[in-house]
């Protein structure tokens, strides 16, 4: 019934991700109104959302989810919104997050930027191999820890941390609105009959 009358081909549908045919401002606006109609106060929908959304800035790709969700629980938010709230973090936005969390985390911590992030990720994981990561994972991966993770942990957070803040007031006023007009919507409609 809700199926398209010709399937999309997987070009079509990598194409539709990354550039809705509709333009990214109907996006936006689809998303928001999902977003507002989501059973829930506002400052838990709001919270949920920007827990997802702070948590996008921190080092810990495949455990945004799992992190949001629970400190969404712990500020009592949506679980769902924060989940939604991940999303923030995707592979046009990954590359200015981690350079701008990197790059705090250095001046936080005071050490000297040389190269990038990526140019320093490349030359750790060139000194070792598959085998070497196998047998000892604490002596490869602890140069990354030090040298790239810390760092934009330190990053994420403060940044993240930041944002949260901001993308709370922005959720919560939105969805404040958005149930406001919905109610009195409803109160002209109940007046009419």
């Amino acid at each position: 019934m809700f199926k398209r009358r010709q399937k999309q081909s997987i070009f079509e549908k990598i194409r539709e991700v990354l550039w809705p045919r509709a333009g990214w401002k109907r996006a936006a606006s689809y998303v928001r109104h999902r977003i507002a109609r989501i059973d829930g106060t506002p400052h838990a929908i709001a919270a949920g959302f920007a827990c997802g959304a702070a948590i996008s800035f921190t080092p810990f790709l495949g455990l945004h989810f799992i992190i949001a969700a629970f400190i969404a629980w712990m500020v009592r938010g949506n679980i769902f919104t924060s989940a939604l709230g991940t999303a923030i973090g995707n592979p046009w936005t990954f590359p200015f997050i981690w350079a701008s969390s990197y790059n705090l985390g250095i001046n936080i911590l005071g050490w000297e930027a040389t190269g990038d992030i990526m140019t320093r990720m490349g030359e750790i994981f060139s000194r070792f191999t598959v085998v070497d990561l196998v047998r000892s994972p604490v002596v490869v991966l602890g140069p990354f820890l030090e040298i790239v993770f810390l760092p934009m942990l330190i990053g994420g957070i403060l940044i993240g941390g930041l944002l949260w803040f901001i993308f709370y007031w922005i959720t919560f006023k939105v969805v404040s609105q958005y149930k406001i007009n919905r109610l009195n919507k409803r109160q002209k409609t109940l007046k009419r009959r």
